[in-house]
C-alpha cells in the first residue's frame, strides 16, 4: 500500500486533532474508533471481508503499513471470523498514541514537548500541513452539504467520526446541529463502515455484539439480519456511552 493515500485511521486521527490545543478530541473513545478504522481500511485493501457481524481474513498478504499489518496478523491468528465488537473492544487500547507516533514518523504531525503547570511533561501535536486537514474536513462538508452519496472511504470516515462523538468537535454549537445530524446519516452509504461504527458504539455502551442486540429485539442473529439491524439503528447517538472495553473479550 503506497502512501499517496492516507488511511482511514490516519484521517480519523487528523480530524480529531485540535489545532488550537494540540490534543485530540474524544480521547477515551478514539482508540475504539481507530480499531474500527483499521477494519475498514483492511477491507478497502481487500484483506478482510464482513460475514454478518464478524470479520474474516481472506488475504493475509501484508499491506506495507506496519500498524495495519500488525492488526491483520492478529486477525489471521484467530483462525476463524471474529465479531467486530469483540475485536474493537479487545485489549489493544493505546492506538491513539501508536498512530500519533506513526503520523509523526510519516511527517504528518509534529510533536511539541511542553509542561503542565510548569512541572509535568506533556506532548502536543500539530498538523504539519493544515491544507491536508482542511481537505479531509472538506470531503465531509461536501457530502453533508450536497447530499450526494459519498465514496465508501468518506462514508466510513463519517460513520466512525459520528461513532466516537467527533460531531460536536467538527460542527460545534447550535449552528452545527443540522450538520451533526447529516454526518450521522452518512452512515447508510457504506454497509461495512456502518457495521463497524455500530460495533464501536456497542462497545461504548457495553453491548458486546450484534447477537445481543438481535436477542433483545426477539430475532435470531444472521448475516443478513445483522446488516438490517445495523441499518435500522443508524439514528442512534454515540455520546454518553461509557467505554466498556475492559469487559469485552476478543474471540
Amino acid at each position: 500500500m503506497g502512501k499517496s493515500r492516507r488511511t482511514v485511521p490516519e484521517e480519523l486521527l487528523l480530524l480529531a486533532l485540535d489545532p488550537a490545543t494540540g490534543t485530540t478530541a474524544q480521547p477515551q473513545t478514539l482508540d475504539l474508533g481507530l480499531a474500527g478504522a483499521q477494519l475498514v481500511e483492511l477491507s478497502l485493501a481487500g484483506r478482510i471481508v464482513p460475514e454478518g457481524d464478524r470479520i474474516a481474513v481472506v488475504l493475509p498478504r501484508p499491506t506495507g503499513d506496519p500498524t495495519l499489518d500488525h492488526a491483520l496478523e492478529l486477525l489471521r491468528r484467530r483462525g476463524s471470523p471474529v465479531r467486530a465488537a469483540h475485536w474493537i473492544g479487545g485489549p489493544r487500547l493505546g492506538l491513539r498514541q501508536t498512530y500519533l507516533a506513526h503520523l509523526e514518523r510519516c511527517g504528518m504531525v509534529t510533536a511539541v514537548p511542553g509542561q503542565v503547570c510548569g512541572v509535568l511533561p506533556t506532548t502536543r501535536y500539530q498538523a504539519s500541513d493544515d491544507c491536508t486537514n482542511a481537505a479531509i474536513k472538506q470531503r465531509l462538508d461536501t457530502a453533508i452539504r450536497t447530499g450526494v452519496p459519498p465514496d465508501p472511504r468518506t462514508a466510513a470516515l463519517a460513520a466512525l467520526a459520528h461513532s466516537v462523538g467527533l460531531g460536536k468537535h467538527l460542527y460545534p454549537g447550535n449552528e452545527g446541529r443540522s450538520s451533526r445530524s447529516r454526518l450521522r446519516d452518512l452512515i447508510r452509504y457504506d454497509p461495512l463502515g456502518g457495521m463497524v461504527a455500530h460495533a464501536v458504539m456497542d462497545v461504548q455502551n457495553g453491548l458486546p455484539s450484534q447477537q445481543n442486540r438481535s436477542a433483545q429485539a426477539g430475532t435470531a442473529p444472521s448475516g443478513s439480519g445483522g446488516r438490517a439491524g445495523q441499518r435500522s439503528a443508524a439514528g442512534r447517538g454515540s455520546g454518553g456511552g461509557r467505554v466498556a472495553a475492559s469487559r469485552v473479550g476478543v474471540r
